[in-house]
């Protein structure tokens, strides 16, 4: 059950009473649009199917209508992903400029704890921030997958970004 109300849903305050509708009135009565003496057109509904939405139509309605809890989820890992990224762009950025840092270069070993923060953290903020649907309040296991599985690919893409984009215009930048 849906939290959001339809443009068009009864519940919506700008939706006209189901009485007062032409479609209703035809329905309620037991008599189509056309066995009513009105055409598909007057009544508001076409004897034809709606048209087909192309690939780019239907994936824009999806990314408009996301489901509020996959939201947040991917919200919470990618503000965890941007803060630790900077962190660690810093690192191999002080390390390419020629830093002598205890322990030496660990942009490895860096690199994986990047992704496990992000992963533990992002999980860890979708169960404080997405209670399980159905269930108001409740936090669940449920909650932590989906946390996981929004942080880690936004982990990989993040890693992309910062080495692929940002870094070589920080370097075009300052060098």
């Amino acid at each position: 059950m849906s939290t959001r109300s339809e443009p068009d849903s009864p519940a919506s305050p700008n939706a006209e009473s189901p009485a007062a509708s032409p479609a209703a009135t035809g329905a309620a009565s037991g008599r189509s649009g056309a066995a009513s003496g009105r055409s598909g057109a007057a009544s508001g509904r076409s004897g034809a199917a709606a048209p087909r939405r192309g690939w780019f139509e239907i994936r824009w309605r999806q990314l408009r209508r996301a489901p509020t809890p996959v939201v947040r989820a991917v919200l919470s890992s990618v503000v965890v992903a941007g803060v630790l990224g900077v962190l660690f762009l810093g690192y191999d950025l002080a390390l390419d400029a020629g830093a002598d840092l205890p322990g030496g270069d660990l942009r490895v070993l860096a690199g994986f704890l990047f992704v496990a923060a992000v992963a533990v953290l992002g999980s860890w903020l979708t169960y404080l921030l997405v209670p399980q649907p159905g269930r108001p309040g409740v936090r669940s296991g449920w909650s932590a997958a989906l946390g996981l599985f929004a942080a880690l690919p936004i982990a990989y893409l993040a890693l992309v970004l910062l080495f692929q984009v940002v870094k070589p215009l920080l370097e075009a930048v300052g060098g």
